[in-house]
């Protein structure tokens, strides 16, 4: 039986030789690891040729492909500047499914100092718009709005577990646990009874069977009382990952979980054998 978990990195393993992304999906399979999120957080730049090349390798490596789409996206940008922001994420989006890749991260935005309950009509209205977009081309992705470890970004799980409701079978949250501990700034959201909270919490929300598909993010974090300053790793922080995984096997989740670590390749191996060691799960 496979591990109910996939494990990989956000952007290609850092020992990577060679060989752009085509070349970080065959160190994954090389290292034992099985999935590669696509870390396009600049700008959105691949070939037609390059992208099939990325869809090919990884399908015969086994390697399951996700993208992190740019940064510089935001649900609630002013009327000028939205038009860029919608570009990015349709380009992440489109060019990610040509490559391969099955779910597209991207960071929602900023309140810019208001309530969400303002904000979440139009963040609503504009991923509709980018849906609809997507429809019309034939593109078949899961967009994935990620927590975010500031109070002052879109991001909190009710904001993404409202996205997800609006739009079921297209929108499902990248659940990064380092931003959730991060974002109250006063070290909660660290133990297995609120990890436990959290995620029956999003079965209620969005069915048990969303927890068969889970995506997630996870690193070391530094956090101050503003929420997040830094990803670190593992070892140079407190997330307590041992509670969480408990957490997530109890309820029996699945899915795939993406290291965004400073030293890449190693914590994601230290997260599988952990996740091993935890669930007392084999490789097949």
């Amino acid at each position: 039986m496979p591990l109910s978990f996939r494990f990989g990195t956000v952007g290609s393993p850092k020992s990577t030789p060679r060989g752009g992304t085509v070349g970080g999906v065959k160190r994954l399979a090389e290292l034992g690891l099985d999935a590669l999120e696509l870390g396009w957080v600049r700008s959105v730049r691949v070939s037609e040729k390059t992208a099939a090349r990325i869809r090919e390798t990884a399908h015969q490596a086994d390697v399951a492909l996700s993208v992190h789409a740019p940064y510089f996206i935001n649900l609630n940008a002013d009327d000028e500047e939205w038009p860029r922001s919608r570009q990015r994420l349709l380009d992440a989006a489109y060019w990610g499914w040509k490559a391969g890749a099955t779910d597209i991260v991207f960071h929602p935005g900023s309140y810019f100092g208001r309530d969400a309950g303002h904000v979440l009509p139009k963040v609503l209205d504009r991923l509709g718009e980018i849906i609809r977009t997507l429809d019309e081309q034939g593109v078949r992705v899961v967009l994935r709005p990620e927590t975010m470890g500031k109070g002052s970004m879109i991001g909190s799980l009710e904001d993404v577990l409202a996205m997800s409701r609006a739009f079921p079978g297209w929108v499902e949250p990248c659940l990064d646990f380092a931003h959730l501990h991060a974002r109250p700034g006063d070290g909660s959201m660290n133990t297995y009874h609120e990890w436990r909270r959290l995620l029956e919490q999003y079965a209620e929300a969005l069915g048990s069977g969303a927890l068969q598909r889970l995506h997630i993010h996870l690193s070391g974090i530094a956090y101050g009382p503003k929420g997040e300053k830094e990803h670190l790793p593992f070892a140079d922080a407190d997330l307590n990952v041992r509670a969480l995984f408990q957490a997530l096997h109890d309820v029996g989740a699945k899915g795939r979980i993406l290291c965004e670590s400073p030293i890449l390749e190693d914590d994601a191996l230290y997260l599988k054998r952990l996740w091993q060691e935890v669930s007392g799960e084999k490789d097949p």
